[in-house]
């Protein structure tokens, strides 16, 4: 059993990886913070006992005892003259300690108000351990909290005993400073995380509004209906999208266009063969003579459908990327091979005119099919022996091509297209008719020469080439009269 999971938008994905991003971020500098407090907090009360520590150091060789004007004799009367001297800080408590290590010792303390239960001079248990330990600096963990320590060990005098001065300091109240900043932190790090929510929600959704806008116009988009387009703005990514998005919708629209205009024009174009085709075997007697024209004229109708479906597949398909394959091709040796090719279409006087001796990128099969349809359609045109030129050539933009010849110069180094022609000498095209000939089933409205059978796809499928090559194809005045057919390609195709 398949269990379905909940749709997740991209929007809430995209908000919760960054309240995801910003909470550990917040987090880790809230831990940072704290850490670093806590770290000067201990630096301080290092820095605190020692300096306590020091001073004391320094005063016992060199203090004076104020009744008799020299040096202390004991450790008690040196103890109690200096803590009356000193100022200790809120949390720190100096105190002197008197007796020998292990033993309870004698305290003597500054008269100051600290907590009964955090006092280390109540404390005896933790004042002896200090006054028995070897070290110099230690801390102790009580019940009532941390006490970190420093001592300073007082020789016995004669007939004295010995002492030690301790510099005892409370950090709780220190560290609660730093545990204060860092539940700030967290609870500023919480407004941020809501203001982010909201701030993240909004700009979330006004970015993901074109993809909206996509993923709305292609559940509106019909068979009928491709022409909605997104609207593009900014030059983001998502403007990028939308641009996509267009022109997927650009091509499908062709393809569908494309699709309505092969079924309209086959339509169109295979009813009347039908018709004759149907009308013929209807008719159809039993005379054997009778049935052998029939059965000719309905093959000759099949074989034209034939020719006009092939040509109808052929421009559907001119539409697809893979329709040409543009490769390195000799032009000269192409030009060559359609002249060898063309010379038996019909007996006219075929001249192989210039040729451009030069490599260019096309499609060698289809521009031989283009060529031979040129050629063929004027064939179709002209009367045996008129002349039918083929040729190629490589010009620059600037100069004036439109008259193609002999003279035309050929292979010629630097030309940025090249022309392939067929010229004829036949009655020529009227300036009507010059618009229209390379539109589907379009003959022109007055025919030149002899009249065809053809349904109007050639000249068609000879633009369709061209335009798959990133050319174009021209009609052009011959001199002396006649029609040339001239496929533009630039050299970079």
């Amino acid at each position: 059993m398949t269990v379905s999971l909940p749709r997740i938008s991209a929007r809430v994905r995209i908000l919760l990886w960054l309240l995801v991003v910003m909470a550990v971020a917040l987090g880790a500098v809230a831990v940072t913070v704290r850490s670093i407090l806590q770290r000067d907090v201990d630096h301080r009360i290092s820095q605190l006992l020692t300096q306590e520590t020091g001073e004391f150091a320094n005063f016992v060789p060199q203090g004076v005892d104020p009744d008799t004007s020299g040096r202390f004799d004991t450790a008690d009367r040196l103890l109690r003259i200096y803590l009356q001297r000193q100022y200790a800080d809120p949390d720190e408590e100096l105190l002197g300690l008197t007796g020998r290590p292990g033993d309870r010792p004698d305290v003597i303390r500054q008269r100051r108000d600290l907590p009964r239960d955090t006092a280390l001079w109540r404390d005896t248990a933790s004042l002896t351990r200090i006054r028995a330990s070897e070290d110099s600096f230690g801390t102790l963990e009580r019940p009532q909290g941390e006490l970190r320590w420093a001592k300073v060990e007082i020789g016995a005098s004669p007939g004295g005993q010995p002492g030690a001065f301790v510099v005892a300091f409370h950090p709780e109240r220190e560290r609660a400073v730093a545990d204060k900043t860092f539940w700030m932190l967290l609870a500023l790090s919480g407004v941020a995380l809501l203001m982010t929510t909201g701030i993240g929600w909004a700009v979330a959704g006004r970015i993901l509004a074109p993809v909206r806008l996509v993923r709305t116009t292609a559940a509106e988009l019909t068979e009928q209906d491709l022409t909605r387009r997104i609207p593009v703005e900014g030059r983001d990514d998502i403007a990028a999208l939308a641009e996509t998005f267009n022109a997927m919708l650009d091509r499908l629209e062709r393809a569908f266009a494309a699709q309505r205009v092969f079924v309209d024009d086959a339509g169109h174009e295979l009813r009347t063969p039908i018709t004759i085709v149907r009308g013929h075997l209807e008719l159809m007697g039993d005379d054997p003579a009778d049935r052998e024209e029939t059965v000719r004229l309905v093959t000759d109708e099949l074989d034209r459908m034939s020719r006009i479906v092939e040509d109808l597949l052929l421009l559907a398909g001119a539409e697809r990327p893979d329709f040409v394959t543009p490769e390195p091709v000799q032009l000269a040796e192409l030009t060559a091979d359609v002249f060898v090719k063309v010379r038996t279409l019909g007996e006219r006087e075929w001249v192989l005119d210039s040729v451009a001796d030069l490599e260019v990128r096309l499609d060698p099969q289809r521009m031989t099919q283009a060529m031979v349809q040129l050629a063929q359609n004027a064939v179709q045109h002209t009367v045996p022996g008129q002349r039918i030129r083929i040729g190629s050539r490589s010009v620059d933009s600037h100069v004036d091509s439109r008259s193609v010849g002999p003279r035309a110069e050929a292979g010629r180094d630097g030309a940025d297209r090249v022309e392939l022609y067929v010229a004829d000498h036949g009655p020529g095209i009227p300036q009507e008719d010059a618009e229209v000939i390379f539109e589907r089933f379009r003959r022109g409205t007055s025919r030149r020469g002899t009249r065809t059978s053809g349904a109007g796809l050639g000249l068609a499928i000879v633009r369709a080439i061209a335009e798959g090559h990133h050319g174009r194809v021209e009609l052009r005045r011959t001199e002396g009269g006649g029609a040339t057919f001239v496929l533009t390609l630039e050299t970079a195709s």
